[in-house]
């Protein structure tokens, strides 16, 4: 039978891995950033938003559901930039 639920740990590693994802578009992110202003820097954005939440992840004792959630929630509002990343830290935020 499969397993249906998503413990702290295995949520750490998702959104880690997610966040490598993410660093790893970060050029062609920036590339379809065109409207409305078309300064380039969308991926750059949302890159330092999550990794600032991916830095406080790692910290976190992965056992605790709670603290993944804070630091997830918390760590990509304060290392929000842009627009983009603000946007990012907001949705991350539901999520949590």
């Amino acid at each position: 039978m499969a397993n249906n639920t998503i413990d702290a740990r295995l949520l750490a590693k998702m959104f880690l891995a997610g966040a490598k994802n993410l660093e790893a578009k970060k050029a062609w992110i920036n590339e379809l950033n065109v409207f409305p202003v078309p300064d380039g820097d969308t991926g750059t954005n949302m890159t330092m938003t999550i990794m600032s939440a991916a830095k406080e992840v790692t910290q976190a004792d992965p056992s605790d559901m709670k603290a993944i959630c804070k630091c997830i929630s918390s760590g990509s509002l304060r290392g929000a930039r842009g627009n983009s990343g603000v946007i990012l830290s907001q949705l991350l935020r539901g999520f949590t």
